[in-house]
């Protein structure tokens, strides 16, 4: 089966060692490669440009070096394809090369600068989470502690990212922040690496009210890989995925569903799952639970026809 994963960070990975290679079958340090996406059939990956918390004052030109390492180590041949519209999606789902989608993770460096946003999307970029943890110049995120909503920038923001054809991530947002994106957005939305709070009561997970309301606007909800998101201390093996998946589909969300493994942003791994080579066995897991019709939209449908229908035709 094909795979779609919607949020890795290998790019944060190379941002802090240039040694690291995307290609080299001997590179150790990276959960993502070449050689291991081909192994497990992901067929489209989205990389995410995360800046460190040591940077305290973020700008720009972060952002245009992570989109440098992008184009120069990742995307620098024949074997991909960057996924900016919808004819390019289907030129990776019908054809041998591999797909990347180019996102950004916390909006901290555009400042509510309409040009750098628009820049962005110019080269490239096609979904935005608006926050990391905590609060930026558009938002607070769910771990600040006075948990508020969106400020009038971040409102303008989300209207320029609707105008433009940005998708926007909402996993990373305060409770509050996150119904006022609910409120602002005339677009669907995801979460890209959240999971049931229900079934794991960690900040970053979503509660039932969110879920259903990202089930009702046909959003996308990437099951994340980040043990502690999954279940509650102990070792925590892939099979815990699966009670997550049964709470999304029972509040209707089975054709939501999709991956957002947040592969090279942790360092702890599920047992069984510790990288991108392993997806095969994941699928098999998968496929001894449930039919072929949810096992195939969980690892590459459901984020297709929401891609088929949210990126630009051209």
């Amino acid at each position: 089966m094909k795979i779609i994963d919607g949020h890795c960070d290998v790019l944060y990975k190379m941002y802090e060692n240039s040694a690291l290679s995307f290609y080299d079958p001997r590179t150790t340090g990276l959960d993502v490669t070449y050689e291991r996406m081909l192994k497990s059939g992901v067929k489209v990956q989205f990389f995410a440009i995360y800046l460190p918390e040591r940077i305290t004052q973020p700008h720009f030109d972060h952002y245009l070096e992570y989109i440098r390492i992008f184009y120069q180590k990742i995307v620098q041949d024949e074997r991909f394809i960057v996924i900016r519209t919808q004819a390019d999606l289907d030129r990776v789902m019908n054809g041998d090369r591999l797909g990347a989608v180019l996102t950004l993770e916390g909006a901290d460096a555009l400042h509510g600068n309409l040009l750098h946003t628009q820049m962005l999307y110019y080269l490239g970029v096609r979904a935005i989470g608006i926050t990391w943890n905590y609060a930026n110049w558009a938002a607070d995120g769910v771990l600040e502690p006075r948990q508020g909503g969106f400020t009038k920038r971040g409102k303008s923001f989300i209207k320029d990212c609707n105008e433009l054809g940005i998708l926007l991530d909402v996993s990373h947002l305060s409770v509050r922040a996150f119904w006022d994106l609910a409120a602002a957005s005339t677009k669907p939305f995801v979460a890209s690496h959240s999971n049931a709070r229900a079934v794991c009561n960690h900040p970053r997970n979503l509660d039932d009210d969110q879920l259903r309301e990202i089930i009702m606007r046909g959003g996308r909800i990437g099951l994340t890989f980040v043990p502690w998101f999954v279940q509650s201390g102990g070792m925590v093996k892939s099979e815990a995925l699966l009670r997550h998946i049964e709470h999304i589909c029972g509040l209707g969300g089975s054709h939501c569903i999709t991956l957002g493994s947040d592969f090279d942003g942790i360092d702890k791994w599920l047992v069984g799952l510790e990288h991108a080579g392993q997806y095969g066995a994941f699928a098999e897991l998968l496929s001894k639970h449930y039919k072929n019709e949810l096992v195939e939209g969980i690892l590459c449908g459901n984020w297709y026809r929401f891609l088929q229908s949210q990126l630009p035709l051209h």
